[in-house]
This record gives C-alpha cells, sequence and structure tokens, in this order.
C-alpha cells in the first residue's frame, strides 16, 4: 500500500507553507515522509506546487480536476495505475503516530472502501485508508460541488474505527491534530517557523 500527504491547501489562514513548519529543527512534511516510509510502499505527495517539494526527491501528483480541497488530492492518488488503496494524511498533522497508523493498517480488508478512525466522536477521514474501487464515486461528488469528506463518507462502504480503541494507542488524540492558524502552532508546538 501506498501512502499519500496531502499538500495542496491554499494556506490562507497561515502565512508560510504549513508542511515547513519545523519542529525540533524539522520540517513536518519531512519527518512525515520519513515515519511513512517507514511503514509503506511509497510515500506521494499530492501538490499543485511540485517545484517547493523536488528536494524531498519523493512522487507527486497534482490534481487532475479544476476543484481544490482533500477529496481532490485523494482522488487523483486513487487514479495512478498501481494505486489499489492508499493511506491518507494531511501535510500540517505534525503528530501523526506509528503504532496508531500501522493499527489502522492492520484493520485494512479489500472488503471496505474505507477504513476511518473515530476521535471525539467524529470520523477523521485525514487519516485513513481508501479504496481505489470509490475513484469514479469520489470524481462524480467532487464535479457536483459536493466535495464534504464526511458527507461522502456516509455513502460507501466504511469501516469506522472505534474510538476507544484508538486511545489505547494514542489517548489524547495527538495524531488527529492539524495546524490551521498561528495560534494553532503556538500552542500545539511554540516551535519556529521555516520562512519559505
Amino acid at each position: 500500500m501506498d501512502a499519500i500527504i496531502l499538500a495542496g491547501g491554499e494556506n490562507k489562514r497561515f502565512p508560510v507553507i504549513k508542511g515547513f513548519l519545523e519542529i525540533s529543527s524539522k520540517r513536518i512534511i519531512e519527518k512525515n515522509i520519513e515515519l511513512l516510509k517507514g511503514i509503506f510502499d511509497r510515500v506521494i505527495i499530492s501538490t499543485n506546487n511540485p517545484e517547493l517539494y523536488f528536494y524531498l526527491s519523493v512522487p507527486m501528483v497534482g490534481d487532475i480536476i479544476g476543484y481544490r480541497g482533500p477529496m481532490t488530492g485523494i482522488f487523483s492518488a486513487l487514479t495512478i495505475p498501481e494505486v489499489s488503496g492508499i493511506f491518507v494524511t494531511a501535510c500540517d498533522m505534525p503528530f501523526i503516530n506509528t503504532m496508531l497508523i500501522k493499527y489502522i493498517v492492520d484493520k485494512w480488508e479489500e472488503r471496505w472502501d474505507a477504513v476511518i478512525p473515530i476521535f471525539d466522536k467524529k470520523p477523521q477521514p485525514l487519516l485513513g485508508i481508501y479504496s481505489k474501487r470509490i475513484d469514479k464515486r469520489m470524481e462524480q461528488s467532487i464535479k457536483n460541488g459536493e466535495r464534504s469528506l464526511r458527507r461522502f463518507l456516509q455513502g460507501i462502504n466504511v469501516l469506522y474505527i472505534n474510538e476507544d480503541e484508538l486511545r489505547e494507542i494514542d489517548p489524547e488524540g495527538r495524531s488527529f491534530i492539524n495546524i490551521n492558524t498561528m495560534e494553532d502552532f503556538q500552542k500545539e508546538i511554540g516551535g519556529n517557523i521555516c520562512l519559505v
């Protein structure tokens, strides 16, 4: 199975590229690529600005439909011929947990369209697995302007992982934290900003 890091956000609320924020002198995206390479066959970056990520020497995929958002990035990855299922995470999730990811992967079976964890009583669609089987349905949803991942999940065959199980591995749910604002960054990390 391959993994994809969604790095196609528009960063409207942030002065720098969020994946380039540093924790302990390492960019989030670099830290996550290293972690994911230890689990998956291949790590792919979803971006419409590949020049920013050439230095990482990993495959990249751009949006193949002219709508922005995480669902478009996931759909574009699912169209790659050799991809049958893909683990998804985002470039602004600095605390993803190796053991939690392995637990999610262990739950994957071909009969599911997706495997999605529940945390804070809500599905967490940016730390889960999606099957190639759903690519046409996802494409239609995007073209229809229905781009909410949580809503999309309601129409497919999803294995939801119980929150109690996840808390055994990641009690505070740090893996699900994403950095949307400078306030988030200072609160969660208090780290350095790498201006690019």
